[in-house]
């Protein structure tokens, strides 16, 4: 059965709010385009920009440690480097990213906003030009199959928002499921081929509604209670440079 795209997302900063694409270009051992290029420390991590190297999301603020991160909702402009940022009870905050003192000034507004959620001190980390801040060392871009989460929320009774999952690509047309066992095959992705890495296990960060900043359901345990694993999506790796677009084909994995 081939899949299409339902949707392209990007999160700018890590742990922070996923912005909508209708393309992107892919290439093989590069990051995806825009994606977790930035991502806030929370205590000393020893992250180094001029060796970047793979560091645990413990050592970031994110929605498994912090849920009220979702509370902020940031609009980010890969052009001029700006952020944007608004959230309950806190002045909108307007900066430069691409500058220390901007990446300052976001790193006190935040501490302002968290107060005690944040272990701190924070700091706004820059990626540089090749690394992004992704949960798996290895994971380049990730996929969720839309008829998976249609499936669990079924099972559950209760609405899910996909987004909860913080993919790059979302896919309509797979069978529930599939997808777990795809590893080491080939997908076609709009213009581009990529292999697939392996499912994607997940954490706490999806119990929390991206809107509300809520932990409101503990779908780890779900997952494992209905379907005997904690995973749901893919990680993939580009092979074939190519564009993908929203409504782009998307065959299932061949061996």
């Amino acid at each position: 059965m081939t899949g299409s795209i339902a949707a392209i997302c990007r999160h700018p900063i890590k742990g922070f709010t996923p912005e909508r694409l209708s393309r992107v270009e892919l290439e093989p051992g590069r990051r995806f385009p825009g994606d977790r290029i930035y991502a806030v420390e929370n205590g000393p991590s020893g992250f180094d920009p001029a060796t970047p190297v793979f560091i645990r999301k413990q050592k970031f603020t994110v929605l498994a440690a912090i849920p009220k991160l979702a509370q902020a909702q940031t609009e980010f402009d890969p052009d001029t480097g700006r952020l944007r940022a608004q959230a309950p009870d806190a002045a909108p905050f307007d900066g430069e990213l691409a500058t220390e003192a901007g990446r300052a000034a976001f790193a006190d507004w935040l501490t302002a906003f968290l107060g005690e959620s944040a272990n701190g001190p924070l700091r706004v980390l820059t990626a540089g030009d090749t690394h992004a801040f992704t949960d798996h060392a290895d994971g380049q871009i990730s996929i969720i199959n839309l008829e998976s989460v249609r499936d669990l929320q079924t099972r559950l009774g209760k609405h899910l928002d996909p987004l909860r999952f913080r993919a790059n690509l979302y896919v309509n047309g797979w069978p529930a499921w599939s997808e777990r066992d795809w590893t080491g095959q080939s997908l076609v992705l709009g213009d581009a081929d990529a292999k697939v890495f392996k499912p994607i296990n997940r954490c706490a960060a999806i119990h929390v509604d991206p809107h509300t900043g809520e932990a409101d359901l503990d779908l780890t345990k779900a997952l494992f209670d209905h379907y005997g694993h904690t995973d749901c999506g893919i990680y993939v790796h580009v092979t074939v440079p190519g564009a993908v677009s929203v409504g782009d084909p998307c065959p299932q994995a061949l061996p």
